[in-house]
């Protein structure tokens, strides 16, 4: 019978992190807590990649790699969940984040004009980060708010029934006092 191995390029490059050196006190406690709730320590890891995001807006491969290393996991197993969820940042984001929900729903609302009026006043595409790094804008397949559609998610708030005034005192609030949609 043969091995079969995946091509190098397919690998993700492992590294040996003392997860003390990476994390902070105060993540690894609340890291500890989430484990205490759990028969395994492997099942606290969407607990713990929220946790490290809430303190520093993503997560970086130096700290998967110091989360798995704490959870006593494999890298490639959390990497799996972290990439699962589109929630769980993998990159750099501005302070606020806009999920503007792509369903079906919200395409039969005027996504279209809705996504196009959102780019236009922040000045990027989805995926993107304004220059200033306070806003990054992405779409969601779906925030379950098809009754109220078209809708999208500030900062983990869902805001619905959505029309271009909306959006523009949405983000008048943003840039007025840099806050979340009150």
């Amino acid at each position: 019978m043969s091995k079969v191995t995946m091509p190098v390029e397919q690998q993700i490059p492992i590294q040996q992190v003392d997860y003390r050196a990476v994390l902070s006190e105060q993540e690894i406690a609340a890291i500890e807590h989430e484990c205490s709730l759990y028969e395994e320590r492997a099942a606290a890891g969407i607990d713990a990649l929220k946790i490290v995001q809430d303190h520093r807006r993503w997560v970086s491969d130096e700290s998967l790699y110091a989360i798995a290393d704490l959870l006593q996991m494999p890298v490639v197993q959390l990497e799996g969940v972290a990439t699962f969820y589109n929630l769980i940042y993998r990159q750099p984001v501005g302070e606020h984040v806009i999920h503007l929900c792509d369903s079906i729903s919200c395409w039969l609302h005027d996504f279209p004009k809705i996504a196009e009026h959102l780019k236009a006043k922040l000045g990027i595409d989805f995926g993107q980060t304004t220059a200033d790094g306070k806003v990054t804008l992405l779409t969601n397949v779906c925030l379950g708010c098809c009754d109220t559609a078209p809708a999208l998610m500030l900062d983990g708030d869902l805001v619905e029934n959505l029309d271009i005034p909306s959006i523009d005192n949405m983000l008048g609030k943003l840039t007025a006092r840099g806050g979340k949609n009150d």
